[in-house]
């Protein structure tokens, strides 16, 4: 990679925007579903299975399905991505609200 390359590559990671939605996390195992909302959504599937994988998810009955069926079991699934929300507060709500909606849809819980 030349040195044009890479400040070419630098610059478009920090021009990128920030991927913001809801996600599930779903046990093939156990038909288990669990909805979550993120603000980096592209990014946060990594930390998830970071979490669960070190033991330290703070969601009990996720971890314990996690321990139980191993990680090839789930998968983690975007369902829904917004735009750019003005204000953190607005971002959280739709987050917040969005998340539940889709909870109600698929009869899952909260991640």
């Amino acid at each position: 990679m030349t040195t044009l390359d890479r400040k070419a590559a630098i610059a478009a990671y920090k021009e990128r925007k920030a991927s913001i939605g809801i996600f599930a996390v779903r046990c093939a195992s156990t038909g288990q579903t669990w909805v979550g909302g993120s603000r980096h959504l592209d990014n946060h599937r990594n930390g998830l299975w970071f979490s669960l994988k070190s033991g330290s998810f703070p969601n009990r009955a996720l971890q314990a399905e996690w321990n139980r069926h191993g990680e090839a079991a789930f998968t983690f699934e975007a369902l829904e991505q917004f735009g750019e929300i003005d204000t953190p507060y607005l971002q959280q709500a739709k987050l917040q609200e969005r998340a539940e909606f889709w909870r109600n849809r698929l009869s899952a819980e909260r991640t």
